[in-house]
């Protein structure tokens, strides 16, 4: 059984199909990443595994589990998490803050105990903050981790939400546009941060991504999109050579 399955997923938006009869599968422990032009559907297919849409038709598993059946609030309870194009941080608040809400799906204590700061929450807590201490050392940012996110330059804040995705404990994580907005070097250190989660952290990555080193240095396997709908999926030197990805990058020779 693969990890996560979506089975003839469609979506639509009135007479507008962002997702087309949709398949695919993502296997535990491999980086599966989704590429195609602006538009082809990719990270709406993110939201539909978010639980942010609800799909026209189609089926979605995650870990033998329905997901149709989850509310968007329950997705990271199974174990899924991801980080958004567009960086969605607490601006005024700490790095390890920012860390520690990604740790609140673990929460067990209830509101009293954490009032009178119980033996359960002061464990919970110390639990709480290994963890976080355990993402910031992975991911080098111990420069960082009591710095305001506001004043933090962009690449910076990148890593650092992938850092509170990983505290989580995640099984899946989703990774939108990792590389977007990031420097030569950045983009570069990314690719080996995304190899060591799946390679030392055990965590299956599913990624879109338009920067075709990154999806080439990491991926096991792409599926290219266009319009919704399916174009090829393979390898990714598989995917670069298919003709219907060569057309809908590059359009039809003359």
């Amino acid at each position: 059984m693969s990890l996560l399955e979506l089975e003839n997923v469609t979506l639509k938006f009135g007479g507008l199909t962002a997702v087309d009869n949709l398949s695919f599968s993502v296997e535990e422990g491999e980086v599966f990443a989704i590429v195609g032009p602006n538009g082809a559907g990719k990270s709406t297919v993110f939201n539909l595994i978010s639980r942010f849409y609800d799909p026209y038709a189609g089926k979605i598993r995650f870990d033998g589990h329905d997901l149709l059946q989850v509310k968007p609030s329950g997705v990271a309870a199974y174990g899924v998490a991801r980080t958004f194009q567009n960086i969605e941080l607490f601006e005024h608040a700490t790095v390890l803050q920012n860390l520690l809400v990604g740790r609140h799906r673990h929460r067990t204590t209830n509101v009293l105990s954490e009032v009178f700061f119980s033996s359960s929450a002061k464990r919970q807590e110390m639990e709480n903050r290994e963890k976080v201490e355990e993402v910031i050392d992975f991911l080098d940012l111990q420069a960082y981790r009591d710095k305001m996110i506001a004043g933090l330059p962009y690449g910076v804040r990148k890593v650092v939400e992938v850092a509170r995705a990983l505290s989580t404990d995640p099984k899946l994580l989703l990774l939108d546009e990792p590389a977007s907005g990031l420097s030569v070097e950045e983009t570069a250190d990314m690719r080996w941060w995304i190899d060591d989660i799946r390679r030392q952290m055990g965590i299956t990555v599913l990624m879109v991504e338009h920067d075709m080193g990154l999806v080439s240095g990491v991926s096991d396997r792409v599926l290219a999109m266009a319009d919704g709908a399916k174009l090829a999926l393979g390898t990714p030197a598989e995917v670069q050579s298919h003709p219907a990805v060569i057309e809908a990058y590059l359009g039809k020779a003359s």
